[in-house]
């Protein structure tokens, strides 16, 4: 399939992994390491989501700048296809730009919970925003009257994943997983585009104060 036809389908789904490749091409340049790339890899130092390091320099933007950062081109593309099959389903009822604004805003609040649970622990990747986006897509199946099995299975097998693999932020996937699904229910069921909009820059609202309260205080 051409890169022009994969667009068309979900242009907000094509773009953000469009720059998680380009994040990843860059610090695989600085750190000359194809697997080992966040290492010795200056944007990565800047970008990865660090609660100590939160107070000065990129500061709280770490929170969006590591849902780009990826620990090797396995975590990556595991990101990026999840990402494609979520995005290309929700995008298509949402709406590109507004698919955006979710998609962020499910990022931020993971990195909030981390912030919160689990500061001291580097994170980094999209999984945080993509497991807002399994809530959201069982969201989707319920006011369609769809089958749920597949979405509620797709959720397990990655809350299993979570807790039985080594070096995965558990904080990063349940945070996540929360703010999705507390967004899904009122999203889904709004009656108009403009209250979605007005539901999910609520959402960004909240997810960005409760990071800002949780990055600590020098």
């Amino acid at each position: 399939m051409k890169l022009s036809a994969i667009y068309r389908q979900a242009p907000a789904s094509t773009a953000i992994s469009l720059g998680i490749i380009a994040v990843y091409l860059v610090t695989a340049f600085q750190s000359h390491s194809v697997l080992n790339n966040l290492w010795d890899s200056r944007l990565a130092d800047d970008w990865i989501l660090w609660a100590p390091a939160m107070g000065s320099g990129f500061g709280p933007l770490r929170a969006v700048g590591a849902m780009f950062l990826h620990i090797g081109p396995g975590h990556m593309l595991m990101n990026l296809l999840l990402l494609w099959l979520l995005g290309r389903e929700i995008e298509g009822f949402f709406g590109a730009w507004l698919f955006t604004l979710i998609y962020f805003v499910g990022g931020i609040g993971a990195s909030a919970a981390v912030v919160w649970f689990d500061p001291l622990s580097p994170t980094a990747g999209a999984s945080g925003a993509i497991y807002a986006m399994m809530s959201i897509l069982v969201g989707l199946f319920a006011v369609r009257g769809g089958d749920l099995r597949a979405p509620l299975a797709l959720i397990a097998v990655n809350l299993g994943y979570t807790f039985l693999a080594v070096n995965v932020s558990l904080w990063g996937h349940v945070g996540g997983l929360i703010a999705g699904a507390l967004l899904a229910w009122p999203l889904v069921r709004a009656r108009t585009r403009r209250t979605q909009w007005v539901i999910a820059l609520l959402g960004l609202v909240i997810v960005v104060a409760a990071l800002l309260l949780g990055i600590p205080q020098k």
